[in-house]
């Protein structure tokens, strides 16, 4: 019998190419810093040091930033079994601007899409309690295609499935099929995060509140978290209703990269422990908040559980 998992990661594992210069476009960026990357390789790195059993199903290449990749989530306690590496197509990376607000970013995508079926067995879904991915991880074949097929069997199987929406036109650019593949995902009800910058790339305009709320749990979404970055917090459950959190505050930010993660890592593991949403907002901006005061991964010199715990 495999060992309990507590969140499969299924979708993009990469190299972000962090600029060293903040709040300094990419056109004039110098110098980048290599990180391990991928919004659910972020939330499995995250979730390991809370002390969670996570799981990352993914692909990089065959090649020296794959080797990295390989080597990195060794060095983070996450199992390497589930992370398939391509003989034929290199590693993604991302180069990302280093900012206090939204970074830009520009995605150079080859091996993150390979998924295969064979790379998560039904017995090893049977032994998790939460399945995630993103928008990113769907928005190209034959990951697609594999992450809908997986997240079925785990609806199927009694999983709290989840999504980050994080998306982007430079990652998708047909805004029309994103909907409908994220319909098709919305149907198995996961636990939904997504930015109000998520949303104006997804809808092409500014939406109020009420109508991101209405169109996601019209696809069948129960629980819909919304982060508005220093405007704190707003999340939307069927039978709770709507409910808003101020941000917490932050007196320097030293990298916004990753803080969604981190985010959505801590909401995940308050959800395990059975919390309320409010304690599980509460909960996930401590560990943002944590995010954005260090560079690249949560810091290891800290202990994170008893400070989100405080």
């Amino acid at each position: 019998m495999e060992q309990k998992i507590d969140i499969i990661c299924i979708g993009e594992v990469l190299i972000d190419f962090i600029g060293h210069e903040v709040n300094t476009s990419i056109n004039r960026t110098k110098d980048f810093h290599r990180f391990l990357g991928g919004s659910p390789t972020n939330v499995a790195v995250n979730a390991v040091r809370l002390g969670l059993k996570p799981i990352l199903v993914a692909s990089c290449g065959q090649d020296g930033l794959g080797d990295y990749i390989i080597r990195k989530l060794k060095a983070n306690s996450i199992p390497t079994n589930y992370v398939n590496q391509s003989k034929v197509l290199p590693t993604s990376v991302i180069f990302v601007s280093k900012s206090t607000t939204t970074p830009d970013f520009i995605p150079y995508r080859q091996a993150d899409c390979e998924l295969h079926d064979e790379q998560l067995p039904d017995e090893t879904i049977a032994n998790a309690k939460i399945f995630h991915t993103t928008c990113f991880a769907l928005s190209k074949n034959p990951a697609r295609e594999v992450i809908l097929r997986k997240a079925k069997k785990a609806k199927e199987l009694g999983l709290q499935l989840s999504i980050d929406i994080n998306f982007s036109e430079r990652i998708w650019e047909n805004r029309e099929e994103a909907k409908q593949v994220l319909k098709e995902y919305l149907s198995n009800n996961p636990l939904v995060k997504l930015s109000e910058d998520d949303c104006y790339r997804l809808f092409a305009e500014v939406k109020s509140e009420e109508f991101i709320f209405d169109y996601f749990h019209s696809l069948g979404a129960e629980t819909i978290c919304l982060t508005k970055g220093k405007n704190g917090v707003v999340v939307s459950n069927k039978t709770q209703g709507v409910f808003f959190q101020e941000a917490l505050k932050i007196d320097e930010i030293k990298d916004t990269t990753g803080a969604g993660d981190a985010f959505w890592t801590g909401f995940l593991y308050a959800q395990l422990l059975s919390k309320s949403l409010e304690e599980s907002v509460s909960i996930a901006q401590k560990l943002a908040s944590i995010k954005l005061q260090n560079v690249g991964r949560l810091p290891e010199n800290l202990n994170i559980i008893d400070l989100i715990n405080s």
